[in-house]
């Protein structure tokens, strides 16, 4: 008989900061708050609900206290936010955030584009932010997502050794997880696998999740690979919202709704309710009229006859099948 536990992989919604950050509308701060709890009721565990950026920088995030301040009265909810510095840092970890993710570019080029900083810079500045959660604030994860790591738009081809370099430069800084973002769409799951598979031989403990894009169209194709090579915390956006403004043409991250769907029809268990998570799409829909919205399970439904990878059934009815005369 098989007693082998169901895999489990974290799924960390991301839209609330890179969604709504890359993109020109401004979401009022009441429906994101809705937007909010009904990811975390759908069964999302951990939630990116802003950035701390300056507001004339970035409008979009004007609110992140309020919507932190909202987030942490979620029941179980991993609250978590980008900040591209100190001074964000020191307010992300004032406001009781659970996580602060730290962007750190591979290349020069894409480190000035994106915070106006040296990668060297960028290294002298997360030192000073682990020491000033060590001192301040010991219960907050500090993570580094390590942007472009796949490769930049700006710089062009990204070597391994390259994205390694940074990686370990992260782990000596003190930070507690080191993720890998395919920031530019670059990747290929084969570079995915052999990355991350190297990320983990180096990092041990420290290696942490998968970020990824659509833009070229590989973002479940990698979210396999990476699987494949033991990740167990995927980034993605509902409806796909978001994407590097340094990518010309990008559709965005990778759709919320579409991984859970793979990932559970694969057998790994997200605690995600599929219907509930796109029944939270209608508030993108009235909050941001003529917004993009991207993905396939909503439209098409869940098979029939499917079952989440703990035995759940789905919580909406499911489709009868086919009809006849339908194009086969």
């Amino acid at each position: 008989m098989d007693i082998s536990p169901t895999p489990s992989v974290r799924v960390s919604e991301v839209g609330p900061r890179d969604g709504l950050q890359s993109i020109k509308s401004v979401m009022p701060t009441d429906a994101k708050c809705r937007w909010i709890s009904a990811l975390a009721a759908a069964g999302l565990k951990e939630i990116e609900v802003g950035s701390f950026v300056p507001a004339r920088l970035l409008p979009q995030m004007a609110d992140i206290r309020e919507v932190v301040a909202h987030a942490l009265t979620i029941p179980g909810l991993h609250v978590a936010v980008l900040a591209p510095n100190l001074r964000g840092s020191q307010s992300a970890f004032e406001a009781g955030v659970h996580k602060l993710t730290l962007p750190v570019s591979v290349t020069n080029e894409h480190s000035m584009a994106n915070i106006r900083k040296t990668t060297a810079q960028m290294i002298d500045e997360v030192r000073e932010i682990v020491a000033l959660r060590d001192a301040r604030f010991p219960g907050v994860q500090i993570e580094a997502g390590v942007s472009v790591a796949f490769g930049c738009t700006i710089a062009g081809a990204v070597s391994d050794d390259q994205t390694m370099r940074m990686c370990l430069a992260m782990a000596e800084c003190g930070v507690d997880e080191v993720g890998l973002s395919d920031t530019s769409g670059y990747a290929n799951p084969t570079q995915v696998r052999r990355l991350f598979r190297r990320l983990q031989a180096e990092l041990g403990g420290k290696a942490g999740g998968a970020h990824f894009h659509n833009t070229r169209g590989q973002g479940l194709a990698n979210v396999v690979a990476a699987l494949e090579a033991g990740v167990t915390t995927i980034d993605a956006s509902q409806a796909g919202l978001g994407g590097c403004p340094y990518a010309p043409g990008a559709t965005g991250n990778i759709v919320t709704e579409d991984l859970v769907f793979l990932l559970e029809a694969m057998g790994y268990d997200t605690g995600i309710d599929i219907d509930a998570l796109i029944a939270a799409r209608a508030i993108l829909a009235e909050a941001l009229p003529g917004e993009a919205q991207y993905g396939h399970v909503q439209d098409a439904g869940l098979p029939k006859g499917f079952r989440y990878a703990d035995g759940r059934a789905p919580s909406a009815p499911q489709p009868e099948g086919c009809l006849l005369g339908e194009a086969q």
